[in-house]
């Protein structure tokens, strides 16, 4: 490099925040869109009280299926998505809805995600007997499809938030146990493994220090996508009259409402449809982009 092009390079102004997210944006629409409606469905769940202007579990039958505002022709609906069979506003319901929905994909996720790491972790640092041990217990896990299993499992506990979260947490633990278990099988070769133990490190240092900050990248992009998955099986469970109370406002429930008033009421579907859509959109999306930014194999 010549005298000139480092002075060059030094007298190169730095870039500003504004001009780094312009560069984000540019070359990461897609995480960039996903990251906005993460944040929409998070900051709906979060400041719900302060957004909404209804009560969402108030009924009133003289306003029972209003229309948006938007679209009533006589002009005496005051509801911004109209409302539902019993008169209550569908806006505050969905904004109130994105709580549930929200609290079973984090909280099932990070049940499934603790136990999966530690069983990936042990499986494939440990191998031998423990690995076959753990290895069939998935793949009996994984021979029962979730749906049925849950139905069963509902029937007979009966319904509730926290009994949809424990479900999702003890039954998806396998996807994040397979996935470690073949990373940790290939890292547990690596030669700063090879000299950790060497130096006298102990297993559960080397697993701690070496092993699992290496697999924390795969650990999000995965946990990011099943909370996706997760809020769409909730309100799977929902519809069917398997998950959440009636009482509490959910995408799901709504939904199961809403069928027998497609074609007279189509506000009182599409509306909760749209926000379990763009809510499952932006968390795949954003895993996405998790998964291009971290995983070595899309950088090749």
């Amino acid at each position: 490099m010549t005298k000139l092009q480092i002075e060059e390079v030094e007298t190169r102004p730095e870039k500003t925040i504004l001009q780094r997210f312009f560069r984000f944006v540019k070359k990461n629409p897609a995480g960039f869109v996903g990251m906005i409606l993460v944040f929409l469905a998070v900051g709906s769940a979060l400041f719900a009280p302060w957004i909404v202007s209804f009560d969402p579990s108030k009924a009133s039958l003289t306003s029972r299926l209003d229309p948006p505002f938007w679209a009533d022709p006589s002009g005496e609906s005051t509801f911004f998505l109209g409302a539902d069979q019993l008169g209550r506003d569908l806006f505050s319901r969905i904004i109130y809805g994105a709580r549930i929905s929200l609290m079973v994909g984090f909280f099932g996720v990070l049940i499934s995600l603790v136990i999966g790491t530690i069983m990936g972790l042990i499986s494939g640092f440990f191998g031998k007997w423990l690995d076959d041990l753990i290895m069939r217990v998935a793949d009996i896990q994984l021979a029962f499809p979730f749906i049925l299993f849950a139905i069963v499992i509902m029937s007979v506990l009966g319904t509730g938030v926290w009994k949809i979260i424990i479900i999702l947490g003890i039954t998806y633990w396998v996807g994040f146990a397979r996935l470690i278990r073949g990373q940790v099988i290939s890292l547990k070769e690596q030669e700063f493994v090879h000299a950790a133990k060497a130096i006298g490190g102990t297993n559960f240092t080397i697993i701690r220090k070496h092993i699992l900050p290496n697999v924390m990248s795969s650990i999000l992009v995965l946990g990011t996508m099943y909370i996706a998955e997760f809020i769409l099986l909730e309100a799977s469970l929902t519809f069917l009259g398997l998950g959440v109370d009636p009482t509490i406002p959910s995408w799901g429930g709504m939904l199961a409402d809403s069928r027998n008033y497609i074609t007279s009421a189509w506000w009182t579907s599409v509306f909760p449809g749209i926000a379990i859509m763009l809510t499952v959109l932006g968390f795949n999306l954003l895993g996405d982009w998790l998964r291009d930014k971290y995983d070595p194999n899309m950088k090749m």
